[in-house]
């Protein structure tokens, strides 16, 4: 696709915007420019090819398909049909996976779904069975209270919030906190990583009905087949959320015990972050589960979003190039950049470095709270979101530390050099602000003040690393 033909696409969908609210045409603008002019290092942001973007924008949005292939509560549902397989087609392929699920609209959609479906083969057929019915509608009132009661009664363990694992991993504000009996696994307090003759002995004691692995911010790699060990060892179904890096293991950088497909029961992701296709989410499984995923629709999610499966297809199909790989990579590369350009600058990383896309850094050795780092490196145009480190003092509200992502800035054609830069100017932010003091005169956990000049300084800087490496080249707006 030539730069003449998307520049004159996006030009022209814009003016048709415009033409009946012009203002979010002009908010579309703008979110480019802002875009282009910042340093992205947000983990969980990428930027999706305009194949990707483009497919997102067409009457599939139209369609309602609630169901399955071939077999939808709408007619004609054909071309959802096709759609659904292909990208369905392209995820199992891609992940060597027994069967894939790609009608969640999210992450926690398709780990809501995932939960589900497990609750619905592990304890809703066998009780089902016992109770000698092919239907829930066929039990009595009583004997369907007493299934619902046992479906909303089972264990989970997951990864703590501070530990680096997600809120629907078991977080008792989350719904998944509230329909399980939930129990968590850290990591070691000296080291920050994961300790699983620990987690075993969690394991054996609390025995839950599913193990959850999987992080959001946990800088190093897990060896899936331990985990599978520990939860055959006590009977749980193991789950996977791959959602952060499913784009390394599509990109071959893990492989072998490092690759949760071959070990986990159930699988689940979003399509976006280091995959960098549309955000959505999806779900792979093993055969065994696979009658019960599919019954995502009605038992979780409404109606799918058939353009934004469409455009999973077209994000899968990149992602089964050599390109991709090369890409992925260099996504793992440009985070050991990164993260040895803190340690050589005095600054202190959780578990010391990384092996994934992920660098958690603990900003408590600059004075601050998470929430004053995140504010004045965004005043400084890199953009970051803070975030708990083990054992945090500060809370899941103001946390102590700053999570980063080379994703999206290793698309812009971002390597080692600028990633040590990046490195630079960060510490260049964070030693020149100071924290401020509430109304009482006490040390305040969000505001603060940036040294003078130092956001003019850095903006320059990364402006010069941007303007070399752009983002979407040879795209302009008319």
């Amino acid at each position: 696709m030539t730069d003449s033909l998307i520049s004159s696409a996006y030009s022209q969908a814009l003016e048709v915007i415009a033409s009946v609210e012009p203002r979010i045409a002009e908010a579309t603008r703008q979110e480019l420019t802002d875009q282009r002019a910042s340093l992205k290092l947000i983990a969980s942001e990428n930027y999706a090819s305009p194949a990707v973007l483009m497919t997102m924008g067409t009457w599939f949005s139209d369609k309602y398909a609630e169901g399955t292939i071939g077999h939808r509560f709408y007619a004609g549902c054909q071309n959802v049909d096709t759609v659904e397989s292909i990208a369905a087609e392209h995820a199992r392929e891609l992940f060597g996976a027994e069967y894939a699920y790609v009608q969640p609209h999210s992450g926690i959609d398709a780990n809501l779904t995932a939960y589900w479906s497990i609750l619905a083969h592990r304890v809703e057929g066998p009780w089902l069975s016992d109770a000698g019915v092919k239907n829930m509608n066929d039990l009595s009132e009583a004997d369907w209270e007493k299934l619902r009661a046992s479906l909303g009664n089972q264990r989970l363990l997951g990864m703590s919030l501070d530990a680096g694992g997600h809120l629907t991993h078991g977080f008792r504000p989350n719904i998944s906190g509230k329909m399980f009996h939930q129990n968590q696994y850290g990591t070691d307090p000296e080291t920050g990583l994961l300790d699983y003759d620990a987690l075993l002995a969690k394991a054996r004691e609390f025995k839950p009905l599913i193990l959850v692995a999987g992080y959001s911010a946990y800088p190093r790699r897990v060896n899936f087949a331990k985990m599978r060990e520990i939860a055959d060892e006590v009977g749980a179904t193991l789950m996977v959320d791959m959602a952060h890096f499913a784009g390394l293991v599509a990109g071959k950088v893990f492989t072998g015990e490092e690759n949760p497909v071959p070990y986990a029961h159930v699988v689940t992701s979003t399509s976006h972050k280091s995959l960098r296709g549309p955000r959505g989410g999806f779900i792979l499984a093993t055969e065994e589960y696979a009658p019960s995923v599919d019954r995502g629709c009605p038992m979780v999610l409404g109606g799918p979003l058939s353009h934004v499966m469409a455009a999973k297809a077209v994000a899968f199909a990149e992602a089964r190039t050599t390109e991709f790989q090369g890409y992925a990579q260099k996504v793992a590369d440009n985070a050991k950049s990164l993260a040895e350009g803190f340690l050589t600058r005095g600054a202190k990383l959780v578990t010391g470095g990384t092996d994934n896309h992920i660098v958690l850094l603990d900003v408590s050795s600059f004075g601050l709270t998470g929430r004053q780092a995140e504010s004045a490196l965004l005043d400084a145009g890199v953009v970051t979101n803070r975030n708990s480190v083990p054992q945090d003092p500060n809370g899941a509200w103001y946390t102590s530390g700053i999570r980063f992502g080379t994703p999206a800035l290793t698309t812009r054609g971002f390597g080692h050099d600028e990633f040590d830069t990046v490195a630079d100017l960060v510490v260049d932010v964070l030693s020149n602000t100071q924290p401020g003091t509430t109304k009482a005169g006490e040390p305040s956990k969000a505001t603060y003040t940036l040294g003078d000049g130092v956001a003019d300084r850095v903006t320059k800087r990364s402006a010069e690393m941007l303007d070399a490496n752009p983002l979407y080249p040879g795209l302009e707006l008319t």
